[in-house]
């Protein structure tokens, strides 16, 4: 079970843009109907030659964005529910992006001399930021990486990331 993001920004800007030009036909059209001298006249843009220096401008412009727009549709973004180990029974399972970042953080926190952690989920690595107040802090990573290396194998996620612990003291030794 692998969720992905759903493209809603990219699909929302494509609409919107689509709209306004769809908007626009409509408006002129009406003008030119009702005989008002229209927003954007035809026959200018008619005259208009492709090699002039706006046309370019303007198709480099499109072209451009609808790259984005295709490699926003094609390129996976990131997980929103990480998958877990099944059992024999076959049943797939998951544990969101929230939840998994929410109690790597309780292990990191629980450890002895961590007061704040931060945490950074992803693909393949978990990145930690403690921080502690004492002074002397050997050992404390090992530490922290050792609970969060029990609490994945609780977790069982299907792909084990790796473990990164940097330790911030708010106090030095001197």
């Amino acid at each position: 079970m692998k969720r992905r993001p759903r493209r809603s920004l990219p699909a929302t800007l494509t609409a919107l843009g689509l709209l306004a030009m769809c908007a626009l036909v409509a408006i002129v059209s009406i003008q030119l109907i009702v005989g008002e001298r229209p927003w954007v006249d035809y026959r200018v843009v008619t005259r208009v030659r492709w090699n002039e220096l706006v046309p370019v401008i303007a198709g480099g412009i499109a072209a451009l964005l609808g790259l984005l727009l295709l490699l926003a549709a094609v390129l996976p973004g990131r997980l929103t529910v990480f998958p877990l180990r099944g059992d024999e029974s076959g049943i797939d399972s998951g544990a969101s992006r929230r939840s998994y970042r929410s109690t790597l953080r309780a292990a990191a926190s629980g450890v002895d001399g961590v007061s704040s952690a931060k945490l950074k989920i992803g693909r393949r690595q978990v990145a930690a930021v403690v921080s502690t107040e004492r002074t002397v802090t050997d050992g404390l990573a090992d530490a922290v990486r050792s609970a969060l290396d029990q609490r994945l194998a609780q977790i069982g996620p299907v792909e084990q990331p790796t473990v990164k612990v940097r330790v911030k003291a708010s106090r030095s030794a001197s």
